[in-house]
C-alpha cells in the first residue's frame, strides 16, 4: 500500500469480493475491489475524459442509465456535465452501493438507484454508460449479441452507448474482440483510451 494511504473500512461483498474503501493523497478516497479500483480515484481519470468528450459533440442527455453503478464516479460526472439528466443507476451489489453512499457521495448527485442485474434493464436513454465488473472480470453475459442488441435498441434516435473495459495486460486482447463485436452491431463505434482502459462509444 502506498505511503500515507488509510484504509477507511474493508467488507466481504457477494458478488465483487473483498472490497476495500481507501484514502490517499494523490487520489482521494476510493473503493477498490480485490485490489482493483472500481470508484473513486483513478476511476474519475477515467469518465471525466470520456464523458466530456461525449459532451462537447453536443449530445442532449435527459435520461442518463449507468449499468453498473458502483460508488457512482460516471454518475458525478453525468451530473457535471448535463446538470439537469434524470440519471438511473443500476448495481447488483448493495454493498457497493451502501459504500459509495458512504465515503464518496453517491446520495448527493440525485442518482435512482436500482438494486438488480443489469441485463434485466428497460427504457429509453440519451446516454447508457456500461461499466460491468466483478473485480477484474467482466461477465460472458454483458458482451453477448442479445445484450449489445438490446443496448442499442434502448438508446434514443441520436443517443449514444458508453462501454467501459479494462485494457491492460491479458485484458487486451478480450478487449479488442469486443471492440469488433461492437461495430457489427453499431453503425459508429470510435475506440477512446483514457489510462489503463478503453472506452467504446457506440451510435446506432
Amino acid at each position: 500500500m502506498m505511503l500515507g494511504t488509510k484504509i477507511l473500512e474493508e467488507r466481504q461483498s457477494k458478488y465483487n469480493g473483498h472490497l476495500k474503501v481507501l484514502r490517499g493523497l494523490g487520489f482521494g478516497t476510493y473503493i477498490q475491489a480485490d485490489g482493483l479500483t472500481q470508484s473513486g480515484g483513478i476511476v474519475g481519470v477515467i469518465w471525466k475524459p470520456a464523458l466530456r468528450k461525449v459532451n462537447s459533440e453536443k449530445l442532449i442527455v435527459k435520461n442518463c442509465l449507468i449499468l453498473g453503478l458502483g460508488g457512482g464516479t460516471a454518475a458525478k460526472y453525468v451530473r457535471l456535465y448535463w446538470p439537469d439528466a434524470k440519471i438511473s443507476g443500476v448495481d447488483i451489489d448493495p454493498d457497493m452501493i451502501a459504500l459509495g453512499k458512504k465515503y464518496l457521495g453517491l446520495d448527493q448527485i440525485n442518482v435512482k438507484i436500482k438494486i438488480q442485474d443489469a441485463y434485466n434493464f428497460s427504457g429509453k436513454f440519451d446516454l447508457i454508460i456500461v461499466d460491468l465488473y466483478n473485480g477484474e472480470d467482466f461477465p460472458d453475459k454483458f458482451g453477448s449479441t442479445e445484450f449489445l442488441n438490446k443496448i442499442k435498441s434502448s438508446i434514443k434516435k441520436d443517443g449514444v452507448a458508453i462501454f467501459n473495459r479494462t485494457y491492460y495486460g491479458d485484458k487486451r486482447p478480450g478487449t479488442v474482440k469486443f471492440g469488433n463485436k461492437l461495430k457489427s452491431i453499431f453503425t459508429k463505434v470510435e475506440w477512446f483510451y483514457p489510462e489503463a482502459n478503453l472506452m467504446f462509444i457506440c451510435r446506432k
